[in-house]
């Protein structure tokens, strides 16, 4: 077995609040819909919350020796998720390039964060027992940001709905 270093882990999710925060405040001067941007622009400065929080885990962080099929399963897995499904660059760009209204920026920031969340469930799982208050922490906020959305997203949809 080996000995999981947490604290790769936060760097991955310090790139996923980078990448978020990005999204959120290039979205926000990209759209028109004063509603969106605000919220977007309130999530983008969350984000850099988020990110603050994970550079100070780093510090305290403990070695770990989850259980493992074969040496390092745990971190290439989660390595491959933060790289491959949660804001990452090229996906990123890739996807803002196709935003062009709301209501896409709010469906592909709604995705995001389910993914973030389940993200940090894994990663809960991975670090001491005594170190997992402040991921639940922060999945409650990503939690919270996902209702935001969808809230707004309810809104915006409504807002477009002909009222005859």
């Amino acid at each position: 077995m080996s000995v999981f270093e947490p604290s790769e882990v936060f760097q991955f999710a310090i790139r996923i609040e980078e990448g978020g925060e990005k999204f959120y405040r290039e979205m926000a001067n990209k759209l028109e819909n004063t509603e969106v941007k605000s919220l977007f622009s309130a999530l983008a400065d969350e984000e850099v919350k988020h990110k603050k929080t994970y550079e100070g885990m780093v510090a305290k962080i403990e070695k770990y020796e989850p259980f493992e099929s074969y040496p390092g399963e745990y971190l290439s897995y989660l390595r491959s998720y933060a790289d491959n499904i949660i804001f990452t660059p090229q996906r990123m760009e890739e996807e803002m390039r196709k935003i062009k209204d709301a209501t896409s920026a709010l469906k592909f920031a709604i995705d995001r964060e389910l993914d973030s969340i389940l993200y940090y469930q894994e990663v809960k799982n991975l670090v001491p027992k005594n170190q997992r208050g402040e991921i639940d922490r922060i999945i409650e906020e990503e939690r919270r940001h996902f209702v935001k959305l969808t809230k707004c997203s309810s809104d915006v949809a409504a807002s477009c709905v002909r009222k005859d």
